[in-house]
């Protein structure tokens, strides 16, 4: 059977490599070689943390609204109904859901992001 290395796989190997010739590049490219091991990082982190991650949102988008849907439909109902103020802070559930979801974009998106009163990583 003839296997493939997987997506997240070769996004890691491209930013290697990448990292390597960095050294090498003059100061412009060097950033932009930077900015591009920074964006297969992403990439590599959408693909492995991304369904976890939209799993939950979508248990909690659907526990706090009273039904199950699309992430789409689920997360725009979502939105109108705390502009229309008819979801607030005290409403049941919300702020768990809504912390949830942020920290969850923030892991794929910013993974050395540490907020504040955070204890630092155990030995």
């Amino acid at each position: 059977m003839i296997t493939h290395p997987k997506t997240e796989e070769l996004a890691k190997a491209v930013a290697g490599w990448i990292d390597e010739i960095r050294p090498g590049l003059d100061p412009r490219n060097a950033f932009l070689a930077r900015v591009a091991v920074n964006i297969l990082g992403v990439i590599q982190r959408e693909l492995t943390q991304g369904p976890a991650a939209e799993a939950r949102a979508l248990d909690g988008m659907a526990g706090v609204l009273g039904h199950p849907g699309e992430f789409a439909a689920l997360n725009a109902e979502l939105c109108e109904r705390i502009r229309a103020g008819e979801f607030t802070v005290e409403t049941p559930g919300l702020l768990a859901v809504l912390t949830t979801m942020a920290k969850d974009q923030v892991a794929i998106d910013q993974p050395n992001y540490k907020p504040e009163g955070t204890p630092p990583p155990g030995p």
